[in-house]
């Protein structure tokens, strides 16, 4: 599916100094996206409908279900009267795995984090990953690049963005979505091959970073996350464990680093100002 249909036109009323004036504008789709392995559904995901593909392999190497890239035999977008099912042929091992984990969940109800029944399950571990030297100058470069790479969000103001970004501070790579675990899926599943190579650079993302944007980084050995807004106190601890660098509130001439290992410490960066 085209980026062409992650927006559509709706009549608004813009109301300014008393005045009324109506219009038409840009607006974000979101819909009911279905990831189905092997011919059974999985997950109802609330995603724009644009790099499913992408989203299927991010998500799925994310979340575990694939262990690499090459155990996704093929995906085939349907389009359904509720939305869009993404129909993924897997690897027979990891689809077992798959089923087995969907017998786990039978009988529960409930549980605020699918697939769990107790604290100790909520949180799963988080690989380790090797971070690599970003300076705070690339970080800036990234962040004053990052709004050419979200056209969708420049016109309809509802989308999240990540971006793969090289140690120059170079946006080499970017996708959107309505949300920001979708976004950072969609560039996972963009970026992963034979050539990756995660230590040669980092994701900038226009969002917070939660612990499942960290989970999600680490999974597949990127080892920095750089996020707009702030980061909470469990993505910190799962940096520290996982050896990953998070920089938070990334904004013009200032950013705030959470956590660097100290194997890595990156040149200082000067700015005037705050």
């Amino acid at each position: 599916m085209s980026d062409d249909h992650s927006r559509c036109r709706a009549p608004v009323d813009v109301r300014r100094g008393g005045s009324a004036e109506r219009l038409e504008d840009s607006v974000a789709v979101e819909t009911p996206v279905a990831l189905v392995y092997n011919g059974i559904s999985h997950a109802v995901m609330m995603a724009s409908p644009a790099d499913l593909e992408d989203f299927a392999l991010g998500f799925s190497l994310t979340e575990g279900i694939l262990q690499a890239p090459e155990e996704l035999y093929g995906v085939e977008l349907r389009q359904e009267a509720a939305g869009v099912s993404v129909h993924l042929e897997i690897a027979t091992q990891r689809f077992m795995e798959l089923k087995q984990r969907r017998r786990s969940l039978a009988g529960r109800t409930g549980c605020g984090l699918c697939g769990t029944e107790s604290l100790e399950q909520a949180i799963r571990p988080v690989a380790s990953v090797v971070a690599p030297a970003v300076a705070d100058a690339a970080i800036q470069q990234a962040l004053a690049a990052l709004k050419w790479h979200q056209p969708l969000q420049r016109e309809t103001g509802a989308t999240h963005g990540a971006a793969w970004c090289d140690l120059d501070g170079q946006v080499r790579l970017a996708r959107e979505d309505v949300g920001r675990h979708n976004a950072l899926d969609k560039l996972i599943g963009a970026l992963v091959g034979p050539r990756f190579e995660p230590r040669h650079g980092f994701v900038l993302v226009s969002s917070r970073a939660s612990y499942e944007m960290v989970q999600k980084c680490a999974a597949v050995g990127i080892g920095c996350l750089v996020a707009v807004s702030a980061s909470t106190s469990l993505a910190i601890e799962q940096a520290r464990q996982a050896g990953l660098m998070l920089v938070g509130f990334a904004r013009p001439g200032r950013h705030v680093i959470y956590h660097q290992p100290a194997a890595e410490t990156a040149p200082a960066f000067h700015a005037s100002g705050g």
